[in-house]
C-alpha cells in the first residue's frame, strides 16, 4: 500500500496514538537530515508517514528547522497530501485557547529562512496567492467539527521568526492589520509543499492569547502546557478523522503547481541539480 498522506506534528504532538503497524524510516536528502525518522504506519486503513516537526523531545528551534529536508522526505516517500498541526497564539478575542483555526492565508515575518527547493541553476516561480489547499483544508475543518472541536474556517496565520514571542507593539500591529493567529513554523512548509506539488493544510491550535490581551500576564506556563496537551489530543482525533475521509485522486491545482512555473530551459540546468530534484521535477525535466 502506497504512502499518500503525511502528518507533521507540532508542539505537543509528538506521536499518533492510533498509528498501527509502525516502522521507522530514516532518510538522507540533498538538503541534509530531516527532523527525525519518519514513522510509517496504518491509520484508518491508510498508510501514512508521521514526522514530529521539532524532533523527539522537542530539540529544534523554529529557525533551526530543516524545512527542505522534511518536505523532500515526504515527497520521496510518495506523499501527496500533508496535514500539519501547530501551536499558535490568538490575535482575536473570538479565537479562544483550545479552539482550532484552519487558515487560508499567511503573512511572512521571518528573516532569511530558506523556503525554496530551487536555485543552483534552476529557476521556478510557483503561484502562491492561495497558499493552502482549499480541498484539504475543508476536510481538516470538517473533521475537527466532527470530533467536537470549536473550529474557525479561514483566516491569516502570521509566521514570525521567534524563538522569542512578540513585543506588545508587534502584537498590537498585527491585530490592527486584521491578522488572526501567530506562529513560527508553517509558512515555509506550505511554500515547499506547493513547489513539490503536494497539498498542504494546517490545524492552528490555539494555546493562549498573544501578549496584546489584557489578561496575558495572568497566563502561566502550566496553563499553556495544559492547553498544549489538550490540543494535541484534539489534533490526533481530527487528523485520524481527516485521514479516514481522504479518498480518490486529487482534483485541486496543487498537483500541477510546477506545470507553468519552471523558467530555466532544461539544457541549461546543471546535471547535479536535475538529479537532486528528480523526485520534484522529474515529470517535467529528465
Amino acid at each position: 500500500m502506497s504512502i499518500e498522506i503525511g502528518i507533521i506534528g507540532g508542539s505537543g504532538l509528538y506521536e499518533m496514538a492510533e498509528l498501527a503497524d509502525r516502522e521507522e524510516r530514516t532518510l538522507k536528502t540533498p538538503f541534509g537530515d530531516p527532523s527525525g525518522a519518519y514513522v510509517i504506519g496504518t491509520l484508518r486503513g491508510k498508510r501514512v508517514a508521521f514526522l514530529p516537526r521539532h524532533g523527539i523531545g522537542h530539540r529544534t528551534l523554529p529557525s533551526e528547522l530543516n524545512f527542505r529536508a522534511n518536505i523532500y522526505g515526504f515527497k520521496v516517500l510518495g506523499v501527496e497530501r500533508i496535514l500539519s498541526a501547530s501551536a499558535v497564539g490568538s490575535l482575536k478575542y473570538e479565537y479562544k485557547p483550545q479552539d482550532i483555526l484552519v487558515p487560508d492565508q499567511f503573512f511572512d515575518r521571518t528573516k532569511g529562512r530558506i523556503s525554496t527547493f530551487f536555485g543552483r541553476g534552476l529557476v521556478a516561480h510557483v503561484a502562491f496567492a492561495h497558499p493552502l489547499c482549499g480541498d484539504l483544508s475543508k476536510i481538516a475543518a470538517d473533521s475537527a467539527t466532527a470530533v467536537g472541536a470549536t473550529v474557525h474556517r479561514g483566516g491569516t496565520y502570521v509566521n514570525m521568526e521567534g524563538p522569542q514571542f512578540s513585543t506588545l507593539a508587534e502584537s498590537r500591529l498585527y491585530r490592527s492589520w486584521g491578522m488572526d493567529v501567530i506562529g513560527m513554523t508553517n509558512l515555509q512548509e506550505a511554500k515547499l509543499a506547493r513547489e513539490a506539488e503536494m497539498c498542504y493544510a494546517t490545524l492552528a491550535l490555539v494555546t493562549d492569547y498573544d501578549c496584546w490581551h489584557p489578561d496575558h500576564d495572568s497566563v502561566t506556563v502550566d496553563l499553556i502546557i495544559a492547553n498544549l496537551m489538550q490540543n494535541a489530543l484534539t489534533a490526533q482525533k481530527t487528523i485520524a478523522e481527516a485521514v479516514g475521509r481522504l479518498t480518490g485522486p486529487r482534483t485541486c491545482g496543487c498537483k500541477d503547481a510546477l506545470a507553468t512555473a519552471i523558467i530555466t530551459r532544461p539544457e541549461h540546468v546543471p546535471a547535479r541539480t536535475k538529479q537532486e530534484l528528480a523526485p520534484i521535477i522529474g515529470k517535467y525535466m529528465k
